[in-house]
C-alpha cells in the first residue's frame, strides 16, 4: 500500500522516533522493499539488464551484518494480487510509470526500473544462506504485522503503512537502518546496527493523546494504494481543517497535519466517522460509511500465522482455502517455488508483464516469450473452473481459456486476450489436471519442458546440469528473436555465462582446483572488461532489446520448469547474467577482439563454451549467422544463397572443438 506523502511528513519530525542499537534479535522484513532498497542503493546497472553478480555480493553483506550482529531475520515476500483483484488500477497506474523510467533511461536519461529476474535471484540467494522466508498468498502487510507481534520484533521496511499497523515492538524504516556501518563493541557480542523506531505512542501524543484506533481511518482519508473516494473529496472541500503551528512545507504536509489535528477530537472512529457523514449528500452516507469500514479492515493484523511456517513448514490462508487450490500448488507458492506470476494467471487468469529498458519502438520484448506463456497457460486451466472464474473481467467467446495480459506497446500499457495452448498427449485433455500435475513422471515431465523449446535431452548432454535449461532458453531465443541475433550476441552471451562459472571455480575452497592460477587470470581479465567504463557510451538499443528478450525467456523458462516440479534443476542465476559484462564483451567483439582467444587458456573453460556453442549452432538452419553485405561486396564474393559469410566468424565457429559426450563428465563437471 502507502499512504500518499506521509512518510516525508514524519521523516521531518524526529520526536515521533526511538534510537535503537539492534542486536540479539528477530526481525521481520519486508523482503519485497528489502531487495528494491538493496539493489537502487548499491548503484548498479539499471541500463543493460541488470548486474546480479552484484547485487549477490550486496545482499550477502547485507545478512552477513545481521548475523555479526546476532539478528536474527525472517523475510516476508508478496504474493499474487488476491482474489478481488482491488489494486489492479494502482498496478496498471506503477506499470505505466515503469514504461515511461523504461523509455528514459533507454535514451540516456535516468530512472528506476528493477532487472527482470531480481526477485528470482533474490529467493536463490537467501536459499543459500538459509535466510528464512516465506511468501504470502496475496499482499504481505498484514501477515508481516501478524508474524512481528506473534515474535515480538520490530519490522524493517519502508513502507508508510507500517506507521499506522499497531505494532508491539515498533517499525525501524529502512533509510534509518545503517546496516552498512554498524558499530563494533570491544568485543563480538557487542556489535550492533544503528536504526531508528517509530513510536506510534510518541506519535499519537504529539497530537493530543489521540487514539491510536483513529488511525485507519486518517489514512484511508488521506488516500492509500486502494482508495480513492469522491465523497471524502467533499468532506475536505467543505472542512477547515486545523492546522496549528506548522513547520510543514506543501498542501499533502499541510493536509496530512490538518486532518491529524482534526481526527485527535474525537473518542473513536464510529464518532469521526459520524462527523464525516455530515458533510457528505444523504444518498452517499450509507455506502460511505461501508467502503469506510471496509478499507479500515486493511490496517488488522491477517488471521495467518506465519510463525506456523516457519516451524513446521505449513500456513493456513483463509484466502488461499476458498479457492480450493491443489495443496501442491499452495505449498509451492508459500515456500516460493512458484512466482506471483503464475499465482495471478491460476486466480484471475490475468497477468502484468514487467518492462525493461528496451527499444520503445519495437515490439514488447515479452513477445518473443508468448508461446511458453500460453503453455503456462494451458496447465493452468486444468484446475477447477470455480477457481479461474474469480475475474471480473468479461472475455470473448471461445471454447479456448483466454488469459489476459497487460504489456507495453510503444510506451502505453496495453491489455491483451491471449488463448491458452491446447495441449496434448499426457498433458492434455483429461489426460492430466494441475491437482496431478506433480505426480507425472520425471521423463514425461522433461520432455514436454524441452519440447517447448524445441530441444532435445541428449543435445544438453555435454553441459552441466545447472546451465541445460539456460541454454535450452538460448536455443529457443536465437531462433526468434527480433531483431535477429548476430553471433556476436550469442557469443557475448555464452562467454557471460562462462564468466559467472569462473567465478565459482576461482572462489572455490577446494586447494586443488586444477589450473587455478590460469583460471584467475583469466577471471581477473574478464573483470576489467566488466569494469571498463563505457565513457557515457549511448545504449545500443538493438543490442538491449536483444538480450531483454532472452531475459524474458529465461524468465518464463524459470516459470514453466517450476510449474513442472523442477525436471531440470534451476540455474544459479545469482552468476548467469552480468548485463555491464555482456553488453561490454558484445562491443568487444563488434571491435574484432575476440576474448575468446583469451579463454583457450583456460582448458576446462574452453571446453564448456565450445560446447555451448555447437548446441547452438546444432539447433539453429544452416546459414544462420551468416550476413548481408554490401551490393559490391557480394557480387565479389558470391555465395550459393546470395549470401557471403563474415570469415572471421565462420572460422571461429567452424573450428571451435567438438564436445565430446562421452567424457563430458571428465571434463565438464563445475561445481555448484
Amino acid at each position: 500500500m502507502g499512504i500518499q506523502g506521509f512518510m516525508s511528513y514524519v521523516g521531518e519530525h524526529k520526536e515521533f522516533f526511538v534510537d535503537l542499537q539492534l542486536r540479539k534479535t528477530d526481525i521481520v522484513i519486508d523482503g519485497n522493499n528489502l531487495y528494491h532498497r538493496l539493489y537502487f542503493d548499491s548503484n548498479l546497472d539499471v541500463r543493460r539488464g541488470g548486474d546480479y553478480d552484484s547485487f549477490t555480493d550486496a545482499v550477502h553483506q547485507f545478512f552477513k551484518t545481521l548475523a555479526m550482529c546476532n539478528i536474527q531475520p525472517y523475510v516476508v515476500l508478496d504474493g499474487g494480487c488476491d482474489a478481488s483483484d482491488k489494486k489492479l488500477t494502482t498496478l496498471k497506474e506503477r506499470a505505466r510509470e515503469k514504461i515511461q523510467a523504461a523509455h528514459s533511461l533507454s535514451c540516456g536519461g535516468g530512472g528506476s526500473v528493477l532487472p527482470l529476474l531480481i526477485r528470482e535471484v533474490f529467493k536463490q540467494i537467501m536459499a543459500t544462506l538459509e535466510v528464512p522466508f516465506v511468501q504470502s498468498f496475496s499482499e504481505a502487510d498484514r501477515d508481516i504485522v501478524s508474524l512481528a507481534n506473534h515474535l515480538n520484533c520490530p519490522v524493517l521496511t519502508f513502507d508508510s503503512d507500517f506507521c499506522i499497523f499497531d505494532l508491539k515492538a515498533g517499525y525501524c524504516p529502512m533509510n534509518y537502518f545503517q546496516w552498512r556501518n554498524p558499530c563494533r563493541g570491544k568485543s563480538l557480542q557487542d556489535c550492533y546496527i544503528p536504526a531508528r523506531c517509530f513510536s506510534l505512542e510518541r506519535f499519537c501524543n504529539h497530537f493530543n493523546n489521540m487514539n491510536k484506533t483513529l488511525l485507519p481511518l486518517f489514512a484511508v482519508m488521506n488516500g492509500n494504494d486502494y482508495i480513492n473516494l469522491p465523497a471524502i473529496e467533499m468532506f475536505f472541500s467543505k472542512v477547515q481543517l486545523p492546522v496549528g503551528s506548522s513547520r510543514q512545507k506543501g498542501r499533502k504536509h499541510i493536509r496530512i497535519q490538518g486532518l491529524l489535528n482534526w481526527l485527535s477530537h474525537f473518542a473513536d472512529p464510529a464518532e469521526a466517522i459520524e462527523n464525516i457523514l455530515k458533510h457528505l449528500k444523504k444518498h452517499e452516507e450509507e455506502e460511505t460509511r461501508q467502503l469506510l469500514a471496509t478499507f479500515m479492515e486493511e490496517y488488522q493484523p491477517s488471521e495467518v500465522n506465519l510463525k506456523d511456517f516457519f516451524q513446521n513448514g505449513v500456513y493456513e490462508s483463509e484466502e488461499a482455502k476458498k479457492l480450493e487450490l491443489p495443496h501442491w500448488i499452495l505449498t509451492a507458492l508459500a515456500k516460493g517455488l512458484l512466482a506471483p506470476f503464475i499465482s495471478d494467471a491460476l486466480v484471475l487468469k490475468r497477468t502484468i508483464l514487467h518492462v525493461q529498458v528496451e527499444n520503445m519502438q519495437r515490439p514488447s520484448a515479452h513477445a518473443i516469450a508468448l508461446p511458453v506463456r500460453q503453455v503456462i497457460y494451458g496447465l493452468l486451466c486444468s484446475v477447477s473452473e470455480k477457481s479461474l472464474n474469480t475475474s471480473q473481467t468479461k472475455e470473448p467467446a471461445t471454447s479456448t481459456p483466454v488469459f489476459h495480459e497487460f504489456d507495453r506497446i510503444q510506451k502505453a500499457l496495453k491489455k491483451s486476450f491471449v488463448s491458452a495452448a491446447v495441449l496434448s498427449g499426457k498433458f492434455g485433455g483429461d489426460q492430466c489436471s494441475l491437482s496431478t500435475l506433480n505426480q507425472v513422471p520425471l521423463t514425461d515431465r522433461l520432455l514436454f519442458l524441452l519440447e517447448t523449446f524445441g530441444v532435445t535431452e541428449s543435445i544438453l548432454e555435454a553441459i552441466p546440469c545447472l546451465l541445460q535449461l539456460p541454454v535450452a532458453v538460448t536455443c529457443y531465443w536465437i531462433q526468434y528473436s527480433e531483431p535477429k541475433v548476430k553471433l556476436q550476441h550469442m557469443k557475448a552471451l555464452l562467454l557471460g555465462i562462462v564468466f559467472g562459472e569462473l567465478y565459482k571455480i576461482v572462489h572455490s575452497s577446494d586447494p586443488k582446483v586444477p589450473h587455478a592460477e590460469v583460471n584467475k587470470i583469466v577471471y581477473d581479465q574478464f573483470l576489467k572488461w566488466k569494469e571498463k567504463k563505457s565513457q557515457k557510451e549511448p545504449l545500443e538499443l538493438d543490442a538491449a532489446h536483444i538480450f531483454c528478450q532472452w531475459q524474458c525467456c529465461l524468465q518464463m523458462g524459470l516459470y514453466l520448469n517450476q510449474l513442472l516440479c523442477s525436471p531440470l534443476p534451476d540455474p544459479d542465476l545469482t552468476r548467469l547474467y552480468n548485463g555491464t559484462l555482456v553488453h561490454r564483451l558484445y562491443h568487444e567483439l563488434k571491435l574484432a577482439s575476440t576474448p575468446e582467444d583469451l579463454l583457450s587458456a583456460s582448458p576446462r573453460m574452453y571446453q564448456l563454451y565450445c560446447n555451448m556453442v555447437h548446441i547452438v549452432k546444432d539447433v539453429t538452419p544452416s546459414g544462420f549467422f551468416q550476413k548481408r553485405n554490401s551490393k559490391e561486396h557480394r557480387r565479389k564474393n558470391k555465395h550459393p544463397n546470395g549470401q557471403v559469410l563474415d570469415k572471421r566468424e565462420s572460422t571461429l565457429l567452424e573450428n571451435l572443438p567438438s564436445c565430446s559426450s562421452n567424457n563430458r563428465f571428465a571434463t565438464l563437471v563445475v561445481e555448484d
